[in-house]
């Protein structure tokens, strides 16, 4: 089954409002066997919204869309959709009856506003709403099926959970399967990895493909396998995995589709070491990126963000001598962060970082975006400086993710 994503929102397009719906929605549909071909995002605006349909449903049988269907005036799905399909609106009152219940649950009272979210059209069939005051609404056309659902990501998703995948299953019936593996590698470049992958690609069966997924420093390798027999894709999967081992060997640090700070976890997890971080710079954001997986706790132990001179001194044992001849900005200082994160915090590995952030700071010799990064693992220590060149975000960013690999990097080549 192919279908189409719609989101809705004039905050999405100024980007005051990042778009997490379609990624999710995506994922999920995925997960189903369901392939999404194409993601619209359009502005609050009846003729865009009806253009956006009548376009996606000459493409797919299946629309999924979010947003537009709050209580406001700037909330015009509900009556665009009503008049796409054909019907008019009424009050449902076991929608109605809901909402007060809602209400009545929190402690508050039901205003005029929020009493029209019980309108619907007749043409549709609502879904219960169990945590927000926005009716689901499917409609129907012929083959084709769209599922209006509200934007706030939390309602989406208990209404894809809980009643839209499988209304859509038990509508359209069997679907073909859709199975992945994803692995992780690094020291090669992207071009660089499609040359030493020509063969392989060329002897890969029809129905497998293979994608390049870049980060800065890894590249992720997603097989994909389609068809209708999941036990043969899963068999014929695990074959070109294993091709995929023998020609990169140690350049894959990862066989699964996880984030850089859920890879360190997993070696960290493997080898029984644990990590501590000390940031300058970064400010916290390498310990976000690895507390962000679950169960981090079993190998991580805390963090000291050290953006001062004087935290750097007291708490992490950076003595005053070599602050004042090397600067904060240092490969002397950066080291001493790591070892010294790595006794106060008792673990077997640090990462450290400290650099120009920007947009100000920067002198001739030590320019915005120039960043020292120690990892230490024992009594091996490695540092490197960087010199990363964007915003303030995208500086830290870099630095963390660059961080976050020279410790990968570090547990693969050494016995830790």
């Amino acid at each position: 089954m192919k279908s189409e994503i719609i989101v809705i929102g004039d905050e999405l397009l100024i980007g005051q409002v990042l778009d997490t719906n379609s990624k999710w929605m995506a994922t999920e549909l995925n997960k189903q066997g369901w392939e999404v071909t194409r993601i619209t995002t359009i502005s609050d605006n009846a003729e865009d919204i009806t253009e956006a349909i009548s376009s996606a449903f000459l493409r797919v049988d299946v629309v999924l869309m979010t947003g537009g269907l709050g209580p406001t005036s700037d909330d015009v799905t509900k009556p665009v959709l009503c008049r796409y399909f054909g019907g008019k609106m009424i009050f449902d009152n076991s929608v109605y009856e809901q909402n007060l219940r809602y209400f009545s649950a929190r402690g508050l009272q039901m205003n005029e506003s929020t009493r029209r979210q019980a309108e619907v059209p007749d043409v549709c069939t609502v879904i219960p709403n169990p945590v927000g005051t926005a009716p689901i609404m499917w409609f129907e056309q012929g083959t084709k099926v769209l599922v209006a659902m509200p934007g706030v990501p939390n309602e989406m998703r208990v209404a894809m959970q809980g009643e839209v995948l499988q209304r859509l299953r038990t509508h359209y019936g069997d679907h073909d399967a859709i199975l992945h593996r994803t692995l992780m590698v690094f020291r090669n470049t992207e071009s660089g990895l499609s040359e030493r992958l020509t063969t392989f690609e060329a002897e890969l069966p029809s129905f497998i493909k293979l994608a390049y997924l870049p980060i800065p420093g890894v590249v992720r390798l997603r097989l994909t396998a389609r068809g209708n027999d999941e036990a043969l894709l899963s068999k014929n999967l695990d074959e070109m995995v294993e091709k995929l081992r023998n020609i990169l060997d140690d350049d894959i640090f990862c066989e699964e589709d996880t984030t850089l700070g859920g890879a360190l976890g997993k070696i960290l997890l493997e080898k029984g070491l644990s990590v501590a971080t000390a940031e300058s710079c970064t400010g916290g954001n390498i310990a976000h990126e690895i507390t962000l997986i679950s169960g981090s706790s079993a190998y991580f132990n805390g963090s000291v963000v050290a953006y001062s001179n004087d935290v750097k001194q007291r708490v992490l044992g950076v003595s005053e001598e070599m602050l004042a001849q090397n600067g904060a900005v240092s490969q002397p200082v950066v080291e001493a962060m790591a070892t010294g994160v790595m006794r106060l915090a008792n673990t077997t590995c640090a990462i450290a970082t400290s650099g120009i952030a920007g947009p100000n700071g920067g002198t001739p010799d030590k320019p915005v975006g120039t960043v020292w990064m120690a990892v230490c693992c024992g009594d091996k220590v490695v540092s490197e400086c960087g010199h990363f060149v964007g915003t303030r975000a995208f500086i830290i960013e870099r630095a963390t993710q660059r961080a976050i690999m020279m410790l990968v990097d570090l547990l693969l080549r050494c016995d830790c």
